[in-house]
């Protein structure tokens, strides 16, 4: 029997909406009705939002106010998901087998969104009305939708590649910058989004958290606050798993990309609840020969972030951090004096250690991260693993002990880094520690070759199901793979479709 999809001010319903109190605010949680994603808002705050979420907003605050049961019927927002149809504009779901009714967000409204306060301004539409055209507002081109999800194709068993690739950024002139190494090659047949894995099986993902934003530095910060481990995940101030999704800039030596506006436009255009700030650290022209000039472009990230209420990464981006532990340290305490209380900030202090055994890392680890603590900052600390942070069951059999609020680096790029890394990461949750992507690509580990759309899809449904943030490499024009906007799209953006490379459209499209 189709039903339409309504929320209520109490309970969830078909759409997964509901709302429940938080330290006295009134938060919305909107479930597969937003973009595929959990989306929160705290009342009277300035929040971002894609289109169909603002319907549902506006319709279940106003179901609050009044303190009555259905909030109505959302307006069908484009093409209809599968087992939905639309009818007299409005959006209709079967329900089968019991299952949760899909939700109006699998339609297709992704990449795009606008900022809504309940007292307007100049840059901010006040909240739609229920029954409004939803795709005749704000030009939602089909290009600007998140695509579908899609399974990944499977490929063949077991191959792996001992050699050393050269990792993605190559310096101008060839000079290899980061390093992966090309290794676990294998078939999945675990799709991204709602469906159960391998690792899990026979168990449901955990929904994720959506991504708001703030002009006053409130929204997405401000409803879920400082960052800790527990467990195997990394929760907000509630204790609440938290998924946090973005992009990393570039090596700070080798592009123009750090700039405020550019924030600006991952917060407004791409839906970013974080960005990384990778502070080039070797080779010409990094912190090691240029101090200022690269602190001084991390720092208008970290700076504009926290006025926009999101998540910030300060990554010390080094592969031999070890051999450049005097000026980490001095670095660290410099961002704790000026940003340590601040709940937007997490400390990255070791990038990718290359040839580097474990307790090499996890000593120096323990250094730094004393460091930090000593300046008085109990912000979340994220340690690279070995083999170019690929190694996180090794750094999960002998965790560090002196500190309780550190995430392990995951990197991987998913023409490269397949099953068998999965396993690895699954075997390190297993054993306890929490996970963050924080740096991962679509293409191959030399930041070249083909896109690998189904590996992506995989590897996101598996970061989903599992709470582990991440950061996209990279956003830079590059003339590779791996890189968001195409050469000549300009430094500063926005940038329209046609200027963003074809992993840019596709992590566009996955981040809101």
């Amino acid at each position: 029997m189709p039903a339409s999809i309504e929320c209520s001010a109490s309970e969830c319903c078909a759409s997964e909406c509901c709302a429940r109190p938080i330290n006295g605010a009134m938060v919305v949680r909107l479930g597969d009705g937003c973009g595929r994603r959990r989306a929160e808002a705290v009342r009277g705050n300035v929040t971002y939002w894609p289109l169909v979420c603002l319907l549902a907003l506006s319709a279940l605050l106003a179901s609050c106010d009044a303190g009555s049961g259905p909030a109505g019927v959302l307006s069908c927002p484009g093409p209809e998901p599968a087992g939905c149809q639309c009818v007299a504009g409005k959006l209709e779901c079967a329900s089968t087998d019991g299952a949760e009714q899909v939700g109006p967000a699998a339609a297709g409204v992704g990449a795009g969104g606008v900022m809504a306060t309940p007292s307007g301004g100049p840059s901010a539409p006040a909240v739609t009305p229920v029954g409004t055209d939803v795709a005749a507002m704000e030009g939602m081109a089909a290009e600007e939708r998140a695509p579908a999800p899609g399974a990944s194709p499977e490929g063949p068993e077991g191959m792996s590649e001992p050699n050393v690739d050269p990792h993605p950024g190559a310096a101008p002139g060839g000079n290899p910058v980061d390093g992966g190494t090309a290794r676990g090659v294998a078939a999945d047949d675990d799709p991204v989004g709602n469906a159960m894995g391998p690792d899990d099986p026979g168990q449901e993902p955990a929904p994720g958290d959506g991504q708001t934003s703030d002009l006053d530095g409130v929204g997405f910060v401000g409803a879920h606050g400082a960052l800790r481990t527990q467990d195997n995940r990394v929760v907000d101030q509630h204790g609440e798993p938290l998924q946090l999704r973005g992009m990393s800039f570039f090596w700070s030596q080798w592009t123009d990309f750090y700039s405020p506006q550019n924030v600006d436009v991952m917060v407004d255009d791409w839906g970013c609840g974080l960005v990384r700030a990778a502070l080039g650290v070797e080779n010409d022209g990094g912190y090691l020969q240029d101090p200022g000039a690269n602190v001084a472009k991390v720092r208008a990230i970290v700076d504009r972030a926290i006025e926009r209420g999101v998540y910030v990464i300060i990554d010390w981006h080094d592969h031999h951090a070890q051999d450049h532990e005097v000026q980490a340290t001095a670095f660290f305490r410099e961002m704790v004096r000026d940003y340590g209380d601040q709940p937007h900030v997490i400390f990255e202090i070791y990038n990718e250690p290359m040839n580097v055994a474990w307790p090499v890392v996890k000593a120096y680890a323990e250094r730094v991260i004393g460091e930090i603590r000593a300046g008085g900052s109990d912000n979340l600390v994220i340690v690279g693993t070995p083999t170019w942070s690929q190694d996180v069951d090794i750094a999960a059999a002998d965790r560090i002990t002196t500190d309780d609020n550190v995430a392990y680096a995951l990197h991987f790029y998913a023409n490269t880094h397949q099953q068998s890394l999965r396993d690895k990461a699954k075997t390190a949750l297993d054993r306890g520690i929490a996970l963050f992507a924080t740096e991962w690509g679509t293409c191959s580990a030399d930041g070249n070759g083909s896109i690998n759309e189904g590996e992506t899809r995989t590897w996101l449904g598996f970061l989903e199901r599992h709470s582990i943030g991440w950061a996209n490499w990279a956003l830079n024009d590059k003339a590779e793979a791996c890189s968001a906007i195409a050469p000549g799209g300009g430094s500063v953006g926005p940038w329209r479709a046609g200027q963003l490379t074809a992993s840019g459209r596709l992590v566009k499209g996955a981040i809101p």
